[in-house]
Order: structure tokens, then C-alpha cells, then sequence
């Protein structure tokens, strides 16, 4: 479980996966990288929208993760959307192989993070949402906002 601290320095976010499901365990993962990508992600070029994640022969692989070229990188960049492999504990494998198995369960990226000087992925054992599950997610927003606003108005006069 990662938890964030003033060493962690978020990279890049995935409010969708938030929206579209219910997080049920997180995981903190390490991730394959060559020199060139570390350093576009020290300047914050990643995205995440698009990822999803597959276990295959008892790996774990991120795609669609897009790491933008290093502007100074020349013949050493990499594809920006290449498959990379996640480094997780073979326990946690397993559990994340049998959970999403299980009907209605997907793997979804969360954020990329540095944590001290390495890149770590939280990902995510979730549920997915039905249609009417995010009509209520978005009246708790909208009520919270209001309640906000009233709050804010109050507290002026």
C-alpha cells in the first residue's frame, strides 16, 4: 500500500479509474525502465489515461503507458508506448492473477510516483462500476460541492 510522504513525488494520475471503478487493493510496483524514459519522467512526461495491465506467464506488463521521448535522447529514446514490465512479489502475482479471474475484476494503473529515486506504479484491484453506481458518485460530488459553497457563504458574512 502506498501512502504518500514528502519523498513521494506524484508523476502522473488516473482520476478515470476512480470514477469508472471500485478500488478494492492497491499494490505498489516497481517498473522496467531504460535511462532516456527516467529522465523524461524527471520532467513529467508520462500518461497513464489510456493503460491498462496484463499478467502473462507469471508477469506483469503495463500498456498503452505513453513516456514522451527525451528531447536529448537522440538514438537512445525508446518507443513511447512499449510494453514494460512491472516488478511485484511472486505472492502478489498470484493474488492478482486469481482475483482477476474472478468476474467483474480488472487491474488498473492508479499513479506513477518517484519514491527516493525510483519509479513505482500503484496499481489497483477493481470493480467495475454500472451506470448507475456513477450517477451516485457524481451526486456525492455534486452534494459535497454545494455543502462547500454553503460552507464558504456562511463563514463571509
Amino acid at each position: 500500500m502506498a501512502k504518500e510522504t514528502s519523498a513521494n513525488k506524484l508523476i502522473a494520475n488516473n482520476k478515470k479509474a476512480y470514477f469508472d471503478y471500485f478500488i478494492e487493493e492497491t499494490f505498489e510496483a516497481g517498473i522496467e525502465l531504460h535511462g532516456t524514459e527516467v529522465k523524461s519522467l524527471r520532467m513529467g512526461h508520462c500518461s497513464i489515461k489510456e493503460s491498462f495491465i496484463e499478467v502473462d506467464n507469471g508477469e506483469v506488463f503495463i500498456h498503452q503507458m505513453h513516456i514522451s521521448p527525451y528531447e536529448k535522447g537522440n538514438i537512445f529514446n525508446k518507443d513511447p508506448l512499449r510494453v514494460k514490465k512491472l516488478l511485484l512479489h511472486k505472492s502478489e502475482i498470484h493474488k492478482i492473477l486469481g482475483q482477476s479471474k474472478m468476474k467483474g475484476y480488472t487491474v488498473v494503473p492508479l499513479k506513477v510516483y518517484f519514491k527516493g529515486s525510483l519509479v513505482k506504479v500503484e496499481i489497483a484491484l477493481a470493480r467495475g462500476k454500472k451506470l448507475y453506481d456513477k450517477r451516485e458518485s457524481i451526486a456525492k460530488k455534486d452534494q459535497q460541492r454545494e455543502a462547500m459553497k454553503d460552507f464558504k457563504i456562511r463563514n463571509l458574512q
